[in-house]
């Protein structure tokens, strides 16, 4: 890790220790949290963010100075409360820090390409008809296959593979999920399931052998493609040059994806027998799949990178263990990221509320739970991930390579921006409805896979006041269930919730700042994740989880 960026910003960081009065007609702090819930202090996080999200951090890019800073600076605070180091180092020694080894790269737009054969007839494009990175340079070219929406979900009873072989072919399918806009369908209604994902989609078309994954937005959708909605963010996503490229270097997932355009995505699917709405149709009235090869019809891609660069980043990782010798081997997870856009010199990508003060949030946690005489009797895993912001890539590393039992993990809290008032921008314009007054307004998402999990939250809230909402649970258009680190825990079967603000115009801008945040709600907003973590950590029965939300 480097220690000189560290070292210089820690000379702006201050201190403050004023309390946060409680508002009259709430639930009472049981007196064995109390000691711990008035150490969650407003002045406190005030002024860790505005060094977390200071200049002296440069954005906290992930694998540059700035993010080595605030790694430091999390395991530094996690020693001064008290906890454990829950990870080992190389040579088995006790540790602050899950290594997390990833390959950074960068595509060349210029030379990639896709080009489609038909017969004898020959067809090529290139960004930004397609898109999309990979780690490794790629020449690859195979008969194409049509896999309906990519998915294989046995609890609802479908499976765009069954009866068909896509071994050593690359697949083509659609973004989303079936009938997404039906609030009676079996996925979830109108919000997404964990199967809508490219990742996941991916990882199932890897499992049934294919080479590669060609992901086309659906044809008769409702909202703007995965892609359309990116560039509406418009900040970091169209800086340029472009943020490069990251990947675990172990990842489980082998095989190139790539975004096609829908002119792309028709071209492929000629030999298909229908057009691609036709295609959806089919699928989305009859929830049974229209899988297919095609017929004539091979594919070939060409994929390079300008510069290709392996480095470490780290999970910050502290324990606090259970107090019953019975329940301390089972775990609760505290969470967040601490990475972000980094600068290009001339402009920084703060981050502030996207992730300063889930970082901050997770710290001020730590030192409650330590501050507090009573311990709960599960232990508590207090995680910063790394690389988020590159894709999950820390999560997505702990989850395969978990520092304790996923089996016996009861439950997650990820804070990802809990600072802002959630406000229209041109991302979410038109794709969802947002209150008039966000001052005091939580999303909570993920409930639907869990909603014992979500009782516990909306009953220690009675103590908080806190304007709750699912909004987020019930849409298909900002893909918001998948965007943040508690997403990876989820697969694995884990009951997990997102803690979140909403978006604004600042999201992923370099004006999101720290003199931007609403500390009062975001001091509720731990002081809440405080009271819901003892309950989950302590109760006899914790949250089940849900593997297949349907819709109502």
């Amino acid at each position: 890790m480097r220690k000189a960026a560290w070292g210089a910003a820690l000379g702006i960081l201050g201190w403050s220790g004023a309390a946060c009065a409680e508002a009259p007609g709430l639930a009472p702090i049981p007196s064995p949290q109390k000691a711990g819930y008035d150490k969650i202090r407003e002045a406190d996080l005030r002024a860790d963010l505005t060094f977390i999200a200071s200049d002296a951090l440069e954005g906290r890019m992930s694998l540059q100075p700035g993010d080595d800073a605030a790694v430091q600076w999390i395991a530094a605070e996690f020693a001064k409360a008290g906890l454990q180091p829950a990870a080992t180092d190389a040579k088995g020694a006790a540790s602050w820090y899950q290594t997390v080894p990833l390959v950074e790269y960068r595509p060349n737009p210029a030379a990639n390409s896709l080009t489609l054969r038909l017969g004898t007839a020959e067809q090529s494009w290139k960004a930004p008809e397609v898109l999309g990175g990979y780690r490794d340079d790629i020449d690859l070219s195979a008969p194409l296959a049509f896999a309906g929406y990519g998915i294989t979900a046995p609890g609802v009873g479908y499976d765009d593979y069954r009866g068909i072989d896509v071994r050593g072919k690359i697949v083509l399918v659609f973004e989303h999920e079936p009938q997404e806009n039906d609030p009676a369908s079996r996925f979830n209604g109108t919000g997404n399931t964990r199967h809508a994902t490219n990742r996941v989609k991916a990882l199932n078309a890897q499992a049934h052998g294919a080479l590669a994954v060609l992901v086309v937005a659906e044809p008769n959708r409702k909202h703007p493609s995965n892609l359309e909605r990116y560039t509406r963010i418009g900040g970091s996503a169209k800086r340029v040059p472009p943020l490069p490229g990251q990947a675990l270097l172990d990842d489980e997932l082998r095989i190139p994806v790539l975004t096609v355009s829908d002119t792309v995505g028709a071209a492929l699917l000629a030999k298909a027998g229908m057009t691609a709405s036709a295609l959806q149709t089919a699928i989305d009235s009859t929830v049974a799949p229209q899988s297919r090869l095609l017929a004539d019809t091979t594919v070939s891609l060409h994929h390079e990178n300008t510069s290709r660069t392996r480095g470490v980043s780290a999970n910050v990782v502290g324990l606090l263990p259970g107090s019953d010798p019975a329940l301390a081997p089972e775990t609760v997870i505290i969470s967040a990221h601490h990475d972000h856009d980094g600068s290009n010199g001339a402009e920084i990508w703060h981050g502030a509320d996207d992730n300063g003060s889930g970082t901050v949030g997770v710290v001020a946690l730590a030192r409650a739970f330590m501050a507090n005489a009573v311990k709960p009797k599960r232990s508590i895993l207090f995680t910063v991930f790394a690389a988020e912001e590159r894709g999950l890539l820390g999560s997505y590393y702990m989850a395969a390579h978990p520092l304790r039992p996923l089996a016996t993990t009861r439950a997650m809290i990820n804070f990802d921006m809990i600072g802002r008032n959630e406000e229209p921008s041109d991302q979410t314009t038109g794709l969802i409805e947002i209150p008039k007054d966000t001052t005091n307004r939580l999303n909570l998402i993920g409930a639907t896979y869990s909603p014992d999990f979500n009782r516990t939250v909306q009953a220690a809230n009675r103590s908080v006041g806190l304007d709750l909402d699912d909004r987020f649970d019930h849409e298909n258009a900002l893909n918001v269930f998948f965007r943040s680190d508690q997403f990876p825990f989820v697969l694995k079967d884990v009951p997990a919730m997102w803690f979140n603000t909403g978006f604004h115009p600042d999201y992923h801008h370099t004006t999101d700042t720290a003199d931007r945040i609403n500390y009062v709600k975001m001091t509720k907003i731990v002081k809440l994740a405080y009271l819901s973590a003892w309950r989950f950590a302590s109760e006899a029965a914790p949250p089940a989880f849900v593997p297949d939300p349907s819709g109502h």
